[in-house]
């Protein structure tokens, strides 16, 4: 149909167009896929992410070969367990000699002990297992020993 046909709007669409008709049908489509199907990929993609990466400070105990834990206010977290778990990532460095206390006395030979430190994790909380350190530090003793919800380890 002519543009200065009469009955014919330039503003209104002629829905007996058939290439109204199309338009309308690749439209339908685009918007079905816009508002159905993109907002499952996304909101699929952002929750195989996994569980967030989460700060968690205390006792870092590690009192013999394989076997790591640290201790925070929610609890004794597993970080290794030797021939089973093990959180990938580096264990936290002591923040100097001073601030590790030996396993079994001064001058274990061995280098097992504890010592305070802050690390960044992913969690299993169920399990209370740490599965990835992403970041860890040593941080003073007296760190952990200030905070009432934590007991020093014992030998």
């Amino acid at each position: 149909m002519p543009h200065n046909a009469p009955g014919h709007s330039p503003t209104r669409p002629n829905l007996r167009d058939p290439r109204s008709a199309h338009r309308r049908a690749i439209l339908g489509a685009c918007l079905t896929l816009w508002l159905v199907v993109l907002p499952g990929t996304v909101w699929g993609k952002t929750a195989a992410k996994g569980p967030a990466v989460e700060n968690r400070c205390g006792w870092f105990v590690n009192p013999s070969p394989g076997n790591a834990w640290l201790i925070d206010r929610d609890g004794e977290w597993t970080v290794a367990i030797q021939g089973g778990h093990q959180a990938d990532g580096d264990w936290p460095p002591p923040r100097a000699e001073k601030e590790w206390v030996p396993a079994g006395g001064e001058g274990d030979p061995r280098g097992y002990g504890y010592s305070c430190a802050c690390m960044k994790v992913k969690t299993d909380h169920a399990q209370m297992l740490i599965t990835r350190i992403v970041s860890s530090q040593g941080k003073p003793l007296s760190q952990c020993r200030r905070d009432r919800k934590l007991s020093e380890p014992s030998d």
